[in-house]
């Protein structure tokens, strides 16, 4: 395998080439990404990045060095746009094409568009460097901001911004934030913990329309409250980016569909990162994750892949956030249908477990990590939910 192509400027991505390298690939390697900016890390766009305007170099995953240290060619702005399989020719924006003997696919997620909001002024997402950027300047003290989503990232944002001295409405139409993945007891925490630093929280509500006013955008409630906001912060959820590969021999749905080693549907392409919906045996489900640490692993993995090696890709997932003082991290794969158990709460902690049937699957650690590395003992050993609960 002489030419080997990378698509995507993400973190999975910069992993699939490291891992190339590692694993001994002495051919050619091509990143090529969308952005016109060398891969960045993404985690604290919502967090002190967003809070202390950060520049870019200082999240770089490689600096611009290591690139040629490795033998890399980049090639920035370059959004992929087609794929021939058959032909192993990639296509790209501006008519360029790139032939290849192996593909990575990590062009990760975009936002969830939410159309009522095109031509709204001052509404931002917090997908990219750009887009954290521009939002860092607004956040000062005594505006108003409107966060429409409480899912983590809207959760991040709320927090962030309330630290900086705005007044901060979140609006969500479940009826407590991250029901669909922790279940309303646990969502009822995350509610009460951004109420007691004076987040405003309006759930089981939608979003009837959002009136432009010299004033400041009025957004009207399903039940007819009107919040005032001079920002407001769209977090509904990502979607992934796989678009550009249909009727390339790679299929697609909901992601990029790989086996559990991660090979796609077409010879000599694999994927990694946000958008790989793969069979994870340790769990005996198929899944899509959207989390840092997962794209570290699926990048390394894939590229070992792409060189032959036959390893199925079984790992416990886990992701953090950061919520005023709640160091919260979560290791497993669960989902509202879980069972919870609550197995340690005070002023300054929380411990939750879940389970389906007779299995651990999750645990959800606030400001507490020797719980969670056991618990990430105990979901890879096949503990069962029960005596997991037992002994916490």
């Amino acid at each position: 395998m002489d030419r080997v192509v990378v698509v995507g400027g993400s973190v999975a991505a910069v992993n699939a080439v490291d891992g190339l390298r590692r694993a001994g690939h002495q051919g050619d390697i091509t990143l090529v990404s969308a952005e016109h900016l060398l891969p960045y890390d993404r985690p604290a766009l919502s967090k002190e990045a967003l809070r202390e305007g950060h520049p870019h170099d200082s999240l770089l995953i490689k600096k611009p060095g290591w690139y040629e240290e490795n033998a890399v060619e980049v090639r920035l702005g370059a959004a992929a746009v087609g794929l021939d399989a058959a032909a192993k020719t990639l296509f790209l924006a501006g008519g360029r094409e790139l032939s290849y003997d192996g593909l990575v696919v990590a062009t990760g997620c975009r936002p969830r568009p939410l159309g009522m909001l095109d031509g709204v002024p001052q509404v931002h997402e917090v997908r990219s460097f750009g887009d954290a950027q521009v939002l860092h300047e607004e956040l000062r003290p005594g505006r108003r901001l409107v966060i429409i989503g409480a899912g983590f990232i809207g959760l991040e944002v709320a927090a962030t911004a309330r630290k900086l001295g705005l007044d901060v409405s979140v609006v969500e139409i479940a009826p407590v934030p991250l029901t669909r993945v922790l279940g309303a007891e646990l969502g009822h925490w995350f509610q009460d913990h951004h109420v007691a630093q004076g987040v405003d929280f309006y759930c089981g509500n939608g979003i009837d329309r959002v009136e432009v006013t010299s004033g400041g955008n009025r957004v009207r409630l399903a039940d007819g409250t009107v919040l005032t906001a001079d920002l407001i912060v769209a977090g509904v959820g990502v979607q992934p980016e796989c678009g550009w590969l249909e009727g390339s021999g790679v299929e697609v749905a909901n992601g990029v569909l790989c086996d559990e080693t991660l090979r796609t549907t077409a010879p000599d392409v694999v994927a990694a990162g946000d958008l790989v919906r793969w069979p994870n045996r340790l769990f005996g489900e198929t899944m899509r994750v959207e989390q840092w640490l997962n794209a570290v692993e699926q990048g390394n993995h894939a590229a070992r892949t792409l060189l032959g090696e036959n390893e199925p890709y079984a790992p416990v997932p886990y992701f953090w956030s950061d919520q005023f003082d709640a160091k919260i991290k979560f290791v497993g794969q669960v989902d509202g249908r879980d069972q919870v158990k609550i197995v340690q709460a005070d002023d300054t902690s929380l411990v939750a477990l879940f389970g389906r049937g007779e299995r651990l699957r999750g645990a959800l650690c606030i400001n507490a990590p020797r719980q969670l590395a056991l618990s990430k003992r105990d979901i890879l050993n096949g503990v069962s939910w029960a005596e997991a609960a037992s002994r916490a």
